[in-house]
């Protein structure tokens, strides 16, 4: 029985393993020895260099990868199959093109058994509270790109998860459209604190969202090398938060640990370039 006290999510010595794409005998570890735990209504980041093993992360979070070894567990119950209590919005959109914007948003319900009438009702309040009243009716290809993250974003918070998984949801867009995403994502966290766990390369994004960033190193092998409480005042305008003294001071600590695994990574894409 999961107790108040317990986390929403709990990664406890992870390793992830899995064979090589160029030979099936070798075996390649993209997560190692990890642990994680995000509290009920905490809002964690998680950075690292590029291809570290960053989604790895989330998709085993989602139950959608098992770990090699290592437990997860949510709230307190250990995870089995794919996880029912999180919500997942990843970096493409996941919308059906031959649905429209409110048939989208209200995809899951229609999986769950939601009544039709219910289910419309919710998907057009959804739609109203991400800015989209009036566009239930578009098809994805009719809609800007921020627009679709809204609906993407609608279409993840309808069902009401425990738990939000976002993998770089918003690095596509523009910086202009993206702040307003990243603002519009904290006012809706705001209302009802579900616990999150973002996935982001962005380090600015990551302190001016979060309660928690933990840092990621290199792959192989990736695991946590850094953890920093973020102790900006909320509610946060994310552009306006960038220029507070205390931003600018974490953002120092914080890049001091990652640069020296962002090199790595990148010396460690160079290396078949060089090989060949």
């Amino acid at each position: 029985m999961a107790t108040p006290d317990q986390p929403a999510l709990a990664l406890q010595d992870v390793t992830c393993t899995f064979a090589s794409r160029e030979d099936r005998k070798d075996r390649y570890t993209a997560v190692r020895d990890t642990t994680l735990s995000i509290a009920p209504g905490e809002f964690v980041s998680v950075v690292g260099p590029t291809g570290c093993g960053k989604s790895t992360l989330l998709n085993i979070s989602a139950g959608l990868l098992q770990p090699s070894s290592g437990t997860v567990s949510v709230f307190g119950e250990p995870l089995k199959g794919i996880n029912r209590r999180a919500g997942y919005m990843f970096q493409a959109d996941a919308l059906m093109p031959w649905r429209s914007a409110l048939d989208n948003v209200t995809a899951g319900l229609a999986f769950d058994g939601v009544p039709k009438d219910e289910a419309r009702s919710r998907g057009e309040a959804w739609l109203k509270r991400v800015g989209l009243s009036g566009f239930g009716d578009r098809y994805p290809h009719q809609l800007s790109g921020g627009m679709r993250k809204r609906v993407a974003m609608a279409q993840t918070l309808i069902l009401d998860p425990d738990i939000i998984l976002m993998d770089e949801p918003f690095s596509a867009l523009d910086i202009q459209t993206r702040q307003l995403m990243e603002n519009e994502l904290l006012d809706l966290w705001a209302a009802k604190r579900k616990a999150v766990l973002f996935i982001t390369h962005d380090l600015d994004e990551a302190i001016s969202m979060s309660d928690r960033v933990v840092v990621l190193s290199a792959g192989p092998g990736t695991h946590p090398i850094g953890e920093f409480s973020i102790d900006l005042p909320r509610p946060r305008d994310v552009a306006e938060i960038r220029s507070h003294p205390r931003f600018v001071e974490l953002h120092a600590q914080i890049w001091g640990v990652l640069r020296e695994e962002v090199l790595k990574g990148y010396q460690q894409q160079l290396k078949p370039a060089v090989a060949e």
